[in-house]
């Protein structure tokens, strides 16, 4: 069991390693795909080569982080076969579909169009140019959509049934899994905010050449299309965030009660703004849940249910499946300890079908498979013996969700500024500081986009498929020693990875800086 347990441990630091590093290049792909196609289109409107040059510049940047985001999610995806087989045979065809759509846009839309923007300069006509820039930022869009929707799927599993059969989920309603509300959510949210970080990412380099008083129409061209995009992504990001707060709420109230530091909810539930968590606090204690906290007044209500009156279940409410109407009364719903033991039916149901299928008896068959079905939405809870065990880390999940919205306000008031300055006042760019604290903001941003991956995946444990199957149900039956020696050896490749794309940016942003570029 130890052995068992360690593996699970590192096979979810491992995927959680190369997750993290892939999505330090992801969003800068999507946003910067956007940037360009707008440079590039302008350059087309206007026969104004200066915008060609700009656009170039750009593009190589694009280029040298496209081919380390290929490298990484590469892996990420051998890594469903490797470490969670059990999950991928659990998942069947819902979540390999997605994935084989995301390969055809990588490997042909993205490859094929990719190839013609950086190679196609003079080749081809201008228009036709132009057309492949925007294809790629289309495809690159794309691709990122099939792989958001199947981890929407693992976030709130719709579009399937399960065959006791095959032992495997079995999709009925493709568009039921591609249109779930998580999905398209999740997928908006996660676009946008790929155009604040390309945004943020461009003005930060804008300022670098600011900072070094050269090529100063790059820079202040760049700053100007990149706070465009950079403001309208954030504003758009904070009101996917308000959507997702409302899917969140509906569909995995404990990820919401965790973010939260939330036990026990009331009517008209505050939103801590600001807080310190109280790591005293248990499931099974009367410990307060905050240190400290500067809350905002029924703030909670009015993100989650847009009703300021409405009540929030904390983590010990959903634990004792106890909820409050307006007026105060108190509904029971299923508690986990019901939700522990109806999986236990569903899983002892399933057993009677296999036992009854090898026997060929067909009534026996279909009885157990009615009990399964009547159980079924409960399945991976009879995994588990203690509801405290299905609690998700709270401290993790509340953190992060802090620092990606205090970031995120940080960003909107920066790029708001930053925009204003690059039309209306052009001397604040002069401003030192406001060059270096472009440049901070470069690390920001990532942290910003890592924090809300954390939410959103530590947010969900112990499930990989949320109410269906727990992390440690989903390995494969591999060795500890394997996974430890393969997890460290990615971290040496992908921090090398990380390093080798940081600097040759670097070396190729100095030397442009020293270049004198005739237009």
């Amino acid at each position: 069991m130890d052995d068992l347990m360690t593996v699970v441990d590192w096979s979810r630091w491992q995927f959680a390693l190369t997750a993290m590093y892939h999505w330090l290049f992801v969003p800068l792909t999507i946003g910067l795909s956007l940037i360009l196609g707008i440079m590039e289109t302008i350059y087309y409107r206007t026969r104004d080569e200066r915008w060609k040059q700009f656009t170039k510049f750009w593009m190589t940047l694009f280029g040298i982080n496209f081919a380390c985001g290929v490298a990484t999610g590469i892996i990420l995806e051998f890594e469903f076969g490797t470490n969670w087989s059990n999950y991928s045979w659990f998942v069947g065809d819902i979540f390999g579909a997605p994935l084989a759509i995301e390969g055809l846009f990588a490997f042909f839309l993205e490859s094929t169009f990719v190839a013609v923007m950086f190679f196609g300069w003079n080749k081809v006509g201008r228009g036709f140019h132009l057309a492949a820039t925007w294809l790629t930022a289309v495809g690159v869009a794309l691709s990122a959509l099939w792989i958001l929707v199947a981890n929407a799927w693992m976030q709130y599993p719709a579009g399937m049934e399960f065959d006791p059969a095959q032992m495997r989920n079995v999709m009925d309603n493709f568009w039921a899994v591609v249109f779930s509300p998580v999905a398209v959510n999740k997928f908006f949210h996660t676009v946008f905010s790929g155009w604040v970080l390309g945004a943020v990412f461009v003005v930060g380099i804008s300022c670098w050449f600011l900072l070094k008083k050269r090529h100063l129409d790059l820079a202040n061209s760049s700053i100007k299309v990149s706070s465009v995009v950079g403001l309208a992504g954030i504003l758009l990001t904070l009101w996917t965030g308000d959507g997702s707060a409302v899917v969140v709420s509906r569909v995995q109230p404990m990820k919401l009660a965790a973010m939260e530091g939330l036990y026990h909810g009331t009517i008209g539930q505050d939103l801590v703004g600001f807080g310190i968590l109280n790591p005293a606090k248990e499931v099974d204690n009367n410990e307060p849940e905050m240190l400290f906290s500067i809350d905002i007044p029924k703030g909670l209500s009015i993100l989650a249910k847009h009703d300021a009156n409405s009540f929030i279940p904390g983590i010990n409410d959903l634990i004792d499946g106890i909820e409050l109407t307006p007026a105060g009364d108190t509904i029971h719903t299923v508690s986990y300890a019901e939700r522990i033991a109806r999986g236990k039916q569903a899983h002892e149901a399933l057993r009677r079908f296999d036992k009854a299928m090898t026997e060929g008896d067909q009534t026996a068959m279909a009885a157990a498979k009615a009990d399964l079905k009547a159980d079924f939405p409960y399945f991976g809870y009879g995994y588990y013996d203690n509801p405290e065990e299905i609690v998700p880390p709270v401290g993790m999940t509340f953190y992060a969700f802090r620092l990606m919205v205090m970031i995120g306000g940080f960003l909107l008031v920066y790029l708001a500024f930053m925009g204003y300055a690059s039309f209306r006042a052009t001397r604040w760019l002069e401003n030192r500081w406001v060059a270096y604290i472009g440049l901070a903001s470069i690390a920001l941003v990532w942290i910003c986009s890592e924090s809300g991956w954390i939410v959103a995946e530590v947010g969900r444990q112990p499930w990989v498929i949320q109410d269906l199957m727990p992390t440690r149900a989903a390995i494969s039956a591999i060795s500890s020693s394997s996974v430890i020696t393969t997890f460290w050896m990615f971290a040496g490749v992908f921090t090398l990875m990380l390093v080798a794309e940081a600097s040759i940016m670097v070396r190729y942003i100095s030397r442009y800086i020293k270049t004198d570029v005739k237009h």
